[in-house]
């Protein structure tokens, strides 16, 4: 038997490997429309944070945000399926889990088309049982309010599910929803970075997932 009955997993930096997307896109829509550009560091350190509360905290007008987003996303999904893959081994750890018994969810900051389109990229269209995505809550991560979302879909109790994510801002929503966290360390933030948040495992590849979950 699984350890964990539920399996919800974070979709960027997590599943799949879109970091330099994320990052060219942001500056793509920075040069477009003249903003003054964030650094690479900057960033990556905001990745798992929702487009529009990104560009919320550099000002401009409702009107000016979304077209902000609309260049951002542009330029993504352009090149989103030359640009991203796999993390080497995520594909066969979801499918493991799926095989195993686990009921499976993403709960994402991309928009659900966006989340869709990246899990048919690599493969694991249908996979997933529910799909949270920024467009499906009122509060994004770091609030609970997205994995609460999937369990409550689920009808699965906190104490019997997992979620599992590169950032902070995973950890922080899994711990403020009550389940168990993962913090994986092959994205682009170390366990360092993690800490603050306090996952309660620490996982360095998709083997050691599988492992914590025995499945």
């Amino acid at each position: 038997m699984p350890r964990f009955p539920t399996v919800l997993f974070d979709l960027d930096g997590t599943l799949i490997d879109s970091i330099e997307l994320i990052i060219d896109s942001y500056l793509h829509a920075f040069t477009v429309h003249g903003l003054p550009p964030l650094t690479r560091e900057v960033i990556v350190a905001g990745i798992g944070t929702p487009l529009r509360t990104v560009f919320r905290e550099m000002g401009g007008s409702a009107v000016e945000i979304e077209t902000w987003i609309a260049s951002y996303r542009e330029y993504n999904l352009t090149y989103h399926d030359q640009r991203v893959r796999p993390f080497p081994g995520t594909v066969e750890m979801v499918r493991r889990a799926r095989a195993a018994g686990c009921r499976l969810g993403l709960v994402t900051s991309k928009n659900r088309h966006g989340a869709e389109r990246g899990l048919r990229l690599v493969g694991l269209e249908g996979i997933m049982e529910v799909i949270v995505g920024a467009d499906d809550v009122e509060h994004p991560k770091p609030h609970p309010e997205p994995v609460a979302r999937a369990l409550q879909t689920l009808g699965t109790a906190p104490a019997d599910a997992v979620f599992i994510g590169d950032s902070t801002h995973d950890i922080h929503s899994g711990r403020g929803a009550g389940v168990t966290t993962i913090g994986v360390t092959w994205g682009p933030f170390t366990r360092e970075q993690l800490a603050p948040a306090g996952p309660h495992y620490y996982c360095g590849s998709p083997t050691e997932v599988l492992a914590l979950l025995e499945v």
